[in-house]
């Protein structure tokens, strides 16, 4: 079937919509006609830093509408509501474990282009398209296999739900699934981007009674306020580890660092009190530490985590669940743009005038 889609030609590149072709779904997978996704920072990375084989159709928050199953599929049907999150293949250790963010196949089925087959489903007249997390959302339709795809309530706006599929759901699951803070413990989140407040929410249903936010953007900083945070600190104005020490009787028990900035990665250590972990999930470059003091001299923890450790099935209607009864607002986070508007709200995201941007697909596609 021919769709239109945001192309990415080389590295870099502005994106490009095009009519392109679209075949399948094929055994396991299925046919979504994509109604929004989000715009992540890893889609950023996808088009400027050649994670992916180009050329290649990004987009991984895609939410929508089940169009057509493929053989073999039999817990979605046309007409469904659906999230479409990263690709897994279901049957190593660590999917059957509940780890799927770490499954043994993960970069290769969201960034070697191609669907668990080998296969492409997106051609142009010059070849072959690669995907990316296997769905490749910036498109008005996808293709995604079932496993990934999660059935939602068809009561909430269904082009809300698309950053569930990833920014929203590494935020609050690095907290609700991998911290787990317990009752009085203190968190600092660094950073208050979609992944940083969603954070920040999720600690507000954990129960922390302290819940710090750093940001060099006060308007950001306000929101964490609004959505939850009990302390904001703007890091280019303060020494942020003073005053989260000051204000926590000697640090957190938890930071969560979604920045990658190798001297933020430093702080929300330093932050921590004796015995405390750091979870990084921001796209850190190398850097250093000093091991001894930053780490091991006061026995803290610091631990990568991916997509919040998240089963995506189960942990994706939670969540919807939580907004539904007004616990977990992450609607504050979007603003909505046209599909032909891609540069501007990518343009919006890295400038930080948006927090989560989404794409309305064109109503009257395919």
């Amino acid at each position: 079937m021919k769709i239109q889609a945001a192309v990415t030609r080389a590295q870099g590149a502005p994106f490009s919509i095009e009519e392109v072709r679209l075949s399948g779904p094929g055994p396991g997978e299925v046919l979504v006609r994509v109604v929004a996704t989000g715009v992540c920072h890893t889609d950023a990375v996808g088009r400027d830093l050649a994670v992916s084989p180009y050329p290649i159709v990004l987009g991984h928050e895609g939410s929508g509408i089940v169009e057509r199953v493929g053989e073999g599929v039999d817990d979605l049907a046309p007409g469904d509501h659906v999230v479409m999150s990263f690709a897994h293949c279901g049957r190593c250790g660590n999917c059957l474990t509940g780890h799927p963010t770490v499954c043994e196949a993960f970069n290769e089925l969201n960034f070697g282009g191609r669907m668990e087959d080998g296969g492409a489903r997106l051609h142009h007249d010059d070849g072959d398209l690669s995907t990316f997390f296997g769905q490749s959302s910036f498109g008005t339709f996808a293709v995604a296999q079932a496993r990934n795809v999660v059935k939602v309530d068809p009561e909430v706006d269904i082009a809300l739900l698309g950053p569930l599929g990833c920014g929203i759901q590494t935020g609050a699951g690095t907290v609700l699934n991998r911290l787990k803070p317990g009752f009085g413990s203190s968190i600092a989140v660094f950073g208050c981007g979609a992944v940083g407040l969603s954070a920040v929410m999720a600690a507000r249903i954990a129960g922390c009674p302290r819940i710090f936010a750093i940001d060099v953007h006060d308007s950001r900083l306000e929101l964490a306020l609004e959505l939850g945070a009990t302390h904001a600190f703007n890091g280019g104005k303060v020494d942020v580890v003073a005053e989260i020490k000051a204000a926590s009787e000697g640090g957190v028990h938890y930071a969560v660092e979604t920045t990658g900035v190798p001297p933020v990665v430093r702080q929300s250590l330093n932050a921590l009190r004796p015995l405390g972990t750091a979870a990084i999930v921001g796209v850190t470059p190398k850097m250093e530490i000093d091991v001894h003091n930053d780490l091991m001299a006061e026995g803290k923890t610091m631990v990568g985590v991916i997509e919040g450790d998240s089963v995506p099935r189960v942990f994706i209607p939670q969540l919807v669940e939580f907004h539904k009864v007004g616990r977990f607002p992450f609607d504050r986070l979007v603003r909505y743009y046209e599909f032909d508007q891609i540069e501007q709200a990518f343009e919006d995201s890295a400038s930080g005038r948006t927090v989560k941007p989404v794409l309305r697909m064109p109503v009257a596609a395919g």
